[in-house]
């Protein structure tokens, strides 16, 4: 059983290696291969949320206001501040929304995937869903009538045309429809991030909830061009905590039109979790299975006013201890309530994708390769080539002199990765020493070829 109720200040954990069940498939095997070959994917958090700033959803959980409603100091009441929430569908018109830069922002990045937030837990659709009018094609939205007001349509044309593939993003819970959180249930004090009722005790309304959101689902996938991954959030709605979707009948409902599709119900385990995924923290050792760590530009997935965007050198170190430990890096943007990016997460793509042009070849389809990462140093594999990637700390020093690479297999050759291409070098119980010569700047790392 997967420790899906642990969920702290809105971040999840993760399941364990023993929990994974791979899968028997050819298809799936063979995607989750591909999968394993692209290392950065691009996730984006958006809805109407981003006019306030706020964090998306939680703080509509009276049961997380502790830590989700910090700074929220213009309403006091709860319900009040409920009721405000679910009205900002009411003004979200972000005009200045061109779904073709991001897809182009990203490409030239280095970026090979995008994970899109169709719908959070606060239940706002980001797609011309049937199922419901709290949407943003509905007609409370004023972007209702724009031309992209099917945003997640004009955003998973935009980025295919780009050539990254597509992950759709959907919680599974669904805090505005009256199948979740129903009146008469208590549905508005207290809430909680489960359901106002229990499903065993009113099994025709959560069956209607069941129907709703197998419906959902299959809009996505059969009404939305090609899909590569259906990334499930909310781990908490799963049969062990009382909660069955029958997630598995809607996934293979969906594989009989996208059969290659990857399912990732996070935290929950079992063999549709077919990659897992920590979120805000890389795990200590290496992961020998199919994962992805989904970490943010700023400090939060939403949009933030005045936020924090890590360095070039935060974001190289975060993807090479990521990559050297088996997982792809999912980094995170919150658009902007008039939908554009954050100028930090413009200069944070930029940097990152200008890195890449240069280092990639040590990141994109390559495996984890032991000592996998010691001291600042990662190590990762592509055929019969080890890269050693060095990290370094602000201001390291770039002159002359002797450095340890901490690999301790025999080797013929080692070049430096757009320098050097064969340096004198001995090896020893340490590891591979070598003379460097100066370099100009302040770099953030150092990528050598050991073949």
């Amino acid at each position: 059983m997967a420790d899906n109720n642990v969920v702290e200040q809105g971040v999840h954990n993760y399941s364990q290696e023993e929990r994974y069940v791979r899968p028997e498939e050819p298809i799936l095997q063979e995607q989750l291969e591909w999968f394993q070959d692209q290392k950065l994917g691009l996730m984006i958090h958006w809805g109407p949320y981003s006019q306030l700033g706020l964090v998306e959803s939680w703080a509509l959980s009276d049961a997380d206001a502790e830590w989700s409603r910090v700074g929220y100091d213009w309403e006091k009441d709860p319900q009040e501040f409920k009721r405000q929430y679910f009205n900002l569908n009411k003004t979200f018109n972000p005009l200045r929304f061109e779904p073709e830069k991001w897809a182009e922002l990203a490409a030239d990045s280095g970026f090979k995937y995008l994970i899109f937030t169709t719908k959070h837990h606060d239940g706002f659709c980001m797609w011309d869903t049937k199922q419901t009018d709290y949407k943003v094609t509905g007609a409370d939205c004023p972007f209702h009538m724009h031309k992209y007001a099917d945003i997640t349509r004009h955003v998973f044309d935009s980025f295919r045309d780009k050539g990254l593939a597509i992950a759709a993003y959907f919680s599974k819970a669904d805090w505005h429809t009256p199948y979740y959180w129903a009146p008469g249930h208590e549905r508005s004090n207290p809430t909680w991030r489960g359901p106002s009722y229990k499903p065993a005790e009113y099994p025709w309304l959560w069956e209607k909830f069941v129907d709703f959101t197998h419906k959902q689902i299959m809009e996505l996938m059969t009404q939305y061009g090609r899909i590569d991954i259906l990334w499930l959030d909310a781990g908490w709605v799963c049969p062990q905590a009382g909660q069955d979707i029958r997630l598995g009948e809607v996934v293979e409902k969906a594989r009989q039109h996208q059969p290659w599709l990857l399912a990732v119900d996070r935290t929950v385990g079992g063999p549709y979790e077919n990659y897992v995924t920590p979120e805000q923290t890389i795990p200590d050792r290496p992961l020998l299975i199919p994962w992805e760590s989904c970490i943010t530009m700023g400090t939060s997935f939403s949009f933030g006013y005045e936020d924090d965007y890590k360095s070039l050198r935060q974001l190289v170190a975060i993807l090479v201890e990521v990559v050297a430990k088996g997982g792809n890096l999912a980094l995170n943007v919150g658009p902007q309530p008039d939908g554009r990016f954050p100028k930090g997460a413009i200069r944070c793509m930029e940097e990152l994708g200008g890195w890449l042009k240069t280092y990639g070849e040590a990141i994109y389809g390559t495996r984890p390769a032991a000592p996998y990462f010691v001291d600042k140093w990662g190590f990762t594999k592509k055929g019969d080539t080890v890269y050693a990637i060095q990290l370094l700390p602000e201001n390291a020093p770039v002159g002359e002199g002797e450095i340890v690479i901490p690999y301790t297999e025999r080797v013929a050759r080692v070049e430096r990765v757009a320098g050097e291409e064969n340096i004198e070098f001995t090896q020893s119980d340490a590891g591979i020493h070598i003379k460097i010569s100066g370099e100009e700047g302040n770099p953030v790392a150092r990528v050598f070829r050991l073949k």
